[in-house]
This record gives structure tokens, C-alpha cells and sequence, in this order.
């Protein structure tokens, strides 16, 4: 939904990334494609660093583990579909 100014207001959610150590690779990767499935833009943030929840790179450069906390941050009009989505992925990741 856009604000006042035509823009649209930023949603953000804490998930702890709950995963087996042999799926996270894979994982990592179904995480981008569904990320880039939507229009907004959308952010994975880790102790501190931010990355692009659409680049491989920028993903891999966080070093997300199992047990990790991670913070999505997305904006655009569908953000909050976008956050749900990756949001579920991150807690029981089927790949």
C-alpha cells in the first residue's frame, strides 16, 4: 500500500533460520528464487551486514547457518506477501 509520499512503507520481521546442515546450500538457493518472485526490494540483514535477499553473492556473504537470526526487510506493494513467504521458508526450509 503506498504512503503519502507514493512510496511505500518498509515491513521488517526477525526469523531464526532453522535448517539441516546438509540442506542449507540448497536452501540458500530456494531462498533467492522465491525472494526474486516478487516486485519489491527485499533485504536479508545478519549481525549488523545487509545483503540483497536476490543476489547468490550477497546471501553467501552473510554465512547464514542454522540457529541464525535474520532480519527480512522488504518494501514495495507486495512486501508484506514477499516477508510471509520468506519468512515460512526460513523457519521449516522444504527444498
Amino acid at each position: 500500500m503506498a504512503n503519502k509520499d507514493g512510496g511505500y512503507a518498509m515491513t521488517c520481521e526477525n526469523i531464526v533460520f532453522e535448517c539441516e546442515d546438509s540442506l542449507q546450500m540448497k536452501a540458500v538457493a530456494v531462498l533467492i528464487q522465491k525472494a526474486s518472485a516478487f516486485r519489491s526490494t527485499i533485504y536479508l540483514i545478519r549481525d549488523g551486514r545487509r545483503a540483497n535477499a536476490k543476489s547468490l553473492l550477497g546471501v553467501m556473504s552473510l554465512g547464514i547457518q542454522s540457529g541464525a537470526e535474520i532480519e527480512i526487510e522488504a518494501n514495495g506493494d507486495d512486501e508484506k506477501e514477499a516477508i510471509e513467504t520468506l519468512k515460512s521458508h526460513l523457519k521449516n526450509p522444504t527444498v
